[in-house]
């Protein structure tokens, strides 16, 4: 047993990792907390590239074909976000010139029985073929009241609509008396 030999390892050819001032540079494929976003060129300590980012997948060396890779793919996911962000705004837009009407029964005060909420208005944006979800609709508390209500719809990144919201009585059906008719008297 004492007689065997220590095996000395050889350094896989290509795994060089590129150091930087305060570590190894790696690449991050994924967002890792406390590192970095995606694409970010960040320093690590070898043992924390070595036996969780690389075998992991999180990240890779950072070469410049690498760099100049993520650079191309920033550019294109800046573009895609650019018109994203114009569409939410024209979205914006469209919200501000139209209003909705919500239906709710309702006593002779204006008082509701119920009350609507953000649920109400989703469903009444859908019927208008505007799809949004219900967290995205501020208010400040639900709609107890008939009336007009200026409701603000956020967007996402800081872009905000407001729409304006209806609520009217529940129009009943009823169909109208018919006055009776007056009995002929039988001649005789």
């Amino acid at each position: 047993m004492g007689n065997a030999k220590p095996v000395k390892r050889k350094k896989a050819p290509g795994r060089r990792l590129p150091r930087g001032t305060r570590g190894v540079e790696l690449l991050l494929i994924q967002n890792v907390d406390h590192v970095g976003g995606q694409g970010d060129v960040v320093q690590v300590k070898r043992g924390y590239a070595m036996n969780y980012l690389l075998p992991q997948g999180l990240a890779t060396i950072a070469t410049d074909h690498h760099k100049r890779m993520v650079d191309k793919h920033r550019a294109r996911l800046q573009e895609i976000q650019n018109a994203r962000m114009a569409g939410l705004r024209t979205l914006a837009d469209d919200l501000g010139k139209q209003s909705v009407t919500i239906e709710a029964n309702a006593n002779n005060e204006g008082h509701l029985y119920g009350s609507v909420g953000a649920p109400d208005i989703v469903a009444a944006l859908k019927r208008n073929d505007v799809t949004i979800t219900a967290d995205q609709v501020r208010l400040k508390g639900p709609l107890k009241e008939l009336g007009l209500y200026t409701v603000s719809i956020h967007l996402g990144h800081d872009i905000e609509g407001e729409l304006k919201v209806w609520v009217v009585p529940t129009v009943t059906e009823e169909t109208p008396e018919k006055p009776e008719k007056p009995e002929k008297k039988a001649e005789g």
